[in-house]
Order: C-alpha cells, then structure tokens, then sequence
C-alpha cells in the first residue's frame, strides 16, 4: 500500500511540474494581417514564423494574407487581429478618422512604389515623367503620390492620368506613356512579357518619404500589454534580418503555400531589388536597426502632403505612431554575423 501511494505521490508531482512548465511557457497568441497576397515583400513575418522565432519571443504568430478587398484593418479596428501590415499614409487617415491605431515599426524605410518608362524614350530623369502623355495610374496613386508630383514637379498634369488595371499591356503597347509600380515587382513582369526592362523611378528616392509596410495595432494594445507589442516588435525584426541575409527556404515555402502562384523567379527578383534600392536597410535602419522611424521623417512626410493637398493640416501626428519599440539596435548584431557570412 505504501509503494502505491508512493508512486501516486511522484506521479502527481511530475503533473504539477508539467502543469506548471507548460503554463510558464504558454505562447501568447496573436495574428498579423499582411495588405496584399503572400508574397516577397512579407517574408520577414513568415521567416520569424517558419524558423521559431515568434516562438522564442513568446509568441504563436498566424498570418492573415490579404488580397483585393482584405478586411485586415476592420480586422484591427474590431480587434479581431492585433497586428495588420500599414503604410505612413494610413496611419495618418486613421488619425483623421479618429481610428484609435497607431503605428509601432517600419520594416520599409522606403515605399517601393515607382513609375516606370519605356528605355531609349529621353525619360531620364522623373521630372522627364512629365513630358508623357499618359501615366497609368489606380485610384489611390493618383488620390496621393500624383498629387505630390504635381506639387513638387512642373508639368505634371491630372490629363495625364488613366486608370491602371494592373495590366501593363497598355503601358508595353504606347511608348509615350508610364505607369505606376511596385520597384519590387512589376519590372520583372513587364521584362518577361515585352523583353525589355522598363526605366524605374523610385519616389523615394527623389522626396517621397513615407514609411511602408510598417506594423500597426490598437493603440489599446500598447497602453496596456506593452510588453506583447515590444516582442511582436522585436521577433518580426529579427525575422527581416534572417529573410533578407539567411537561410529563407522555409519561409518562402510558407509564402508559396500561402500564394500557389507565386514563383522562386518572382521571389528571388523581390528579395534582390530590395537589397538594391535599399527598401529595409537604408537611412536610420542602418544606424539604429531595420524598423526605426524618427519623428524629423513623419513630420517632413505629413507636411509634404498638406503642401500637395492630399492631407490637412490640423492632425495631431503623435498619435499615428510611436517610437518607444524600435531603434534600439535589436538583430544588427545578427546582420553582422549574416553579412559576415
């Protein structure tokens, strides 16, 4: 009778202990909503899923792809996702609209967005832009980055404008005209269908400096379970790091389960073109680590489109984002062992 109880007893221990491990140890569950279909361009948050880092910063991340008419931000905004994929843009219309988010990082130091050319045109420059006689722009471009180039570029016009359907075979077909773009993205397309590689004009690099794919949740969120946003935060850092510079096999298999159509050549361009116009590294980020953002660069941008009329001036810009989780250093000395490498 005493070696049952004994043995009872030390199987009761081993259950609290196990009990008591596998609640120190639970994983904090929450979901990331990415703005478009899985893709390159998201491979950092897939890469902290796929290689565990998530779940060595405590959490158990699920990752939301979206699409044409994602529901991601009402997500956020009905707290049905804690995370959503953003845009410095965004994070302003929110503010206007009383949308209690707020922006935590920006994995993108520049927007890619670009208008392409025709090579061999004259189309040196992006002031040349102008001269054309149609640019392909969606509804959104037009409403934002066209207003900016007509506030900032001479000779820009509204009868330049025809709506984009994110087909460029109008664009291959007329040699006098441009079309908006992805610089990660639609430049392969276009080479593959008309065997030329368009001229590529990264806004960002001639002024438009708004953050993109940036991190965005409640503002609720960061008042209340700091520490929750700071390792989301910290993890989809390190993520970026390891996808742009290490081993990104498995995450590009998750990106593909996700997406069927997409492809290794359309990866591998994305995942190349980033690295050369420099959309995570660059400014800030490579001091202060991939996601900083500075308050001299939101109020530079919002100026900006109050100047163009694309914003008012009477927002109150802390309350788009905030700072107190990023540029601290976090991953660069990873960067620095990849780099190495």
């Amino acid at each position: 009778m005493s070696e049952r109880r004994s043995a009872r007893s030390v199987f009761g221990s081993v259950a609290v202990a196990l009990a008591t491990t596998t609640s120190a140890y639970a994983l904090d569950e929450v979901s990331m909503g990415t703005g478009w279909l899985a893709q390159a361009e998201h491979g950092g948050f897939y890469q902290a899923v796929a290689d565990g880092t998530y779940e060595k910063y405590g959490l158990k991340v699920t990752i939301l792809m979206g699409g044409p008419q994602s529901p991601n931000r009402a997500r956020l905004i009905a707290g049905q996702v804690q995370f959503i994929q953003g845009s410095t843009l965004g994070a302003l219309d929110a503010v206007a609209n009383d949308i209690p988010t707020t922006t935590v990082a920006a994995i993108f130091q520049k927007d890619p967005q670009a208008l392409l050319a025709h090579p061999g045109t004259g189309i040196e420059t992006i002031a040349d832009l102008a001269k054309l006689e149609t640019i392909f722009l969606g509804g959104d471009g037009y409403d934002t980055f066209f207003r900016w180039l007509k506030a900032t570029y001479p000779g820009f016009t509204d009868g330049q404008y025809k709506p984009y359907t994110y087909n460029p075979a109008p664009f291959i077909a007329d040699p006098k005209s441009g079309q908006q773009a992805y610089i990660t993205s639609e430049p392969l397309n276009i080479r593959k269908q008309a065997g030329w590689d368009p001229q590529a004009f990264l806004l960002a690099d001639y002024g438009y400096t708004g953050y993109a794919t940036t991190i965005e949740t409640q503002v609720d969120l960061v008042e209340n379970k700091p520490d929750l946003v700071k390792r989301f935060v910290e993890a989809s850092i390190v993520g970026w790091y390891n996808y742009l510079y290490g081993d990104n096999a498995a995450a590009n298999e998750l990106i593909k389960k996700d997406n069927p159509e997409m492809t290794d050549e359309q990866i591998d361009y994305s995942i190349a073109q980033m690295k050369k116009y420099e959309i995570v590294l660059a400014a800030d980020a490579k001091e202060k680590g991939i996601g900083c953002m500075t308050d001299e660069r939101y109020a530079g941008f919002y100026k900006a489109m109050v100047d163009a009329g694309v914003l008012d001036g009477t927002l109150d810009l802390s309350k788009a984002y905030t700072t107190q989780f990023v540029c601290k250093g976090v991953g660069m000395d990873l960067y620095k062992d990849l780099a190495a490498n």
